[in-house]
């Protein structure tokens, strides 16, 4: 499943999400495509997607899921990497 957090990260004058998958890379690396967001956005286990993605995120099935429940379903699934150790996949 794709999840996406609240757009409440600031960086670059503007307002983040992260979008990740509960299942595998395969199906984050997919929808993102799909999604029209920038390869140079993955970083390691999520994508950094800006607030103005995000309702087109959610229109093309992003779960919307709280930062908390983002990052405790990430570990769940074994798809978290921590920083120092995030590669592209």
């Amino acid at each position: 499943m794709i999840l996406v957090d609240p757009p409440t990260w600031p960086r670059h004058g503007r307002l983040w999400s992260h979008l990740v998958s509960d299942e595998s890379y395969e199906e984050l690396h997919e929808f993102a495509a799909e999604l029209g967001v920038p390869s140079r956005s993955f970083d390691g286990d999520h994508y950094d997607l800006p607030d103005s993605m995000y309702d087109a995120a959610v229109h093309a099935g992003a779960t919307p899921v709280s930062g908390r429940e983002l990052v405790a379903r990430l570990n769940a699934s074994g798809l978290r990497r921590r920083k120092g150790t995030r590669g592209r996949s």
